[in-house]
């Protein structure tokens, strides 16, 4: 992973009604029918863009026999609800719940799933593995948030707003030029309308509260996790992912720090390393 040697179905767009009625966005990349099915990975986008951007990473994970499933979260991409917002604190693990039952209906019943988040999808996803919310066979965290990285003002904002108005949307203040090095991946970031940059107050307590929190859980684990993180991220605060794997059991989750990388690491200029280490370790354990 990359490059992709064999030639796989096109990506569909279906919709998937949740569980109070709203329209969730799924994207599958399917297998070739002669390729052999060696378990489904089901994608967790990151804060203000959707499933669509993780089409390298879903091929990548094609050639190597796994179906992909990615889906847009509420209040982002194709999605319905407001761009950023959230109808509760729980609202994006309920909504995983139940992409992972449905998804679960459309794999052989022997097959592995896998989960694969990215920076708040990487949170989601760790959040509902350290809950326990639905069993999956394996996770892998592509820089996720688990350290929001907030300065004082944005701590003392934090403890008022989501009481007083948790609806309330503002920028994320998030800097395009650091999501990657790749001048083409920041310019299509930049010129993709399905990407936004607003997060709601109770969106942005969910982010702050929900790092640590995973990282507490971190000595406990027990379902095998690669993660996979950027030295040179600005975006969230890489020492969430270093406390989180020095606290984990060294024989449940394999660490891998790109010292050199922005956020964004499987769209790097150097994301070669990246591919080679995430198909090392599926090898190791599919």
């Amino acid at each position: 992973m990359p490059p992709h040697p064999v030639a796989n179905p096109e990506s569909t767009l279906s919709p998937f009604v949740a569980r109070d009625g709203e329209n969730i966005a799924v994207q599958d990349w399917p297998l070739a029918a002669d390729v052999p099915n060696r378990g489904t990975v089901l994608i967790v986008h990151g804060l203000g863009e959707h499933a669509g951007r993780y089409d390298a990473v879903a091929r990548g994970l094609n050639d190597s026999g796994f179906v992909v499933r990615g889906y847009d979260q509420y209040g982002h991409g194709r999605s319905g609800g407001p761009r950023g917002a959230l109808t509760s604190a729980t609202r994006l693990l309920d909504d995983l719940a139940d992409l992972v039952d449905d998804t679960r209906g459309h794999m052989p019943a022997s097959a592995p799933l896998i989960l694969l988040g990215h920076s708040m999808g990487g949170l989601v996803a760790a959040q509902f593995v350290a809950h326990q919310i639905r069993p999956v066979n394996a996770l892998i965290l592509s820089s996720p948030a688990l350290d929001a990285g907030l300065n004082m003002v944005q701590k003392a904002l934090l403890a008022v707003l989501p009481k007083i108005a948790p609806d309330l949307r503002i920028g994320n203040g998030l800097t395009h030029s650091f999501i990657s090095h790749d001048p083409a991946v920041v310019a299509a970031y930049k010129a993709d309308k399905l990407v936004h940059d607003r997060i709601s107050a109770r969106l942005a307590l969910f982010i702050a509260e929900g790092g640590p929190a995973v990282v507490a859980q971190a000595s406990k684990w027990k379902t095998p996790t690669l993660l996979l993180y950027a030295g040179e991220d600005r975006l969230v605060n890489p020492a969430g992912s270093r406390s989180f794997a020095a606290a984990a059991p060294q024989n449940v989750v394999t660490t891998q720090c790109f010292d050199a990388l922005y956020h964004e690491i499987f769209n790097e200029l150097k994301s070669g390393p990246v591919f080679v280490a995430l198909k090392r370790w599926l090898d190791a354990r599919f």
